[in-house]
């Protein structure tokens, strides 16, 4: 088994396992969470209807289905069968797939955006230029890209959440270091907003939020 093989096994297996749980965990993603909507308004405003839009890595669909209600015309994919289940059965009107961002199933310049959001997370710091290639391929000239994820050197580890029997690393990274990723892939980073660790939302970490453009 490759490396690459060996990280999406184990996160398609960790979310396959704590699937339910974690839909039932963050059934309101941005309940409390108003600068998050901004972005994702902003983003949306950006964007525009006229074109397709990717949630990568959805989860049980949340994100998508609050994309979709601020006018995107947008799909979710996920890796995880059992994540794609459930966003198929709480969001039956939006279209859910099942697949990896490392090797998407779309063809060259047919998205006007991409959303990923807190779902590079679990991507090796190696395999990164790889995963924004594949978001460079799918996006057309002008498409925006939105990344999610928390700040840090240090990944964190859970061990037998929902006292499930799987662990995974979940890798914080430095936005600027991100950006610097980006460029190289051939974007334009537009802005980048970091908002510090809510307690009350047992928050662990700032979170972090990339906007960029594919320039060539």
């Amino acid at each position: 088994m490759t490396a690459t093989e060996d990280f999406l096994t184990a996160t398609r297996t960790f979310y396959d396992t704590v699937a339910e749980d974690y839909a039932g965990h963050f059934r309101n993603p941005l309940a409390d969470r108003p600068l998050e909507r901004a972005l994702l308004a902003a983003y949306a405003e950006q964007v525009g209807p006229a074109g397709t839009v990717a949630d990568l890595g959805c989860g049980p669909g949340e994100i998508t289905a609050h994309l979709a209600s601020l006018g995107l015309s947008v799909f979710g994919l996920d890796l995880s069968e059992s994540m794609v289940a459930i966003a198929r059965r709480e969001h039956p009107a939006l279209r859910f797939e099942q697949g990896s961002m490392l090797e998407l199933p779309l063809a060259d310049g047919s998205l006007a955006g991409a959303v990923s959001w807190y779902s590079s997370i679990h991507t090796p710091g190696d395999r990164l230029p790889s995963l924004f290639a594949e978001f460079h391929r799918v996006l057309a000239p002008g498409g925006r890209l939105l990344l999610a994820f928390q700040t840090g050197d240090a990944p964190l580890r859970l061990d037998r959440p929902w006292n499930r029997p799987v662990v995974l690393d979940f890798h914080r990274r430095r936005p600027e270091r991100l950006a610097e990723l980006l460029s190289d892939a051939g974007f334009a980073p537009h802005s980048s907003t970091v908002r510090e660790r809510d307690e009350r939302l047992g928050e662990s970490a700032p979170q972090a939020f990339l906007l960029a453009q594919k320039e060539r």
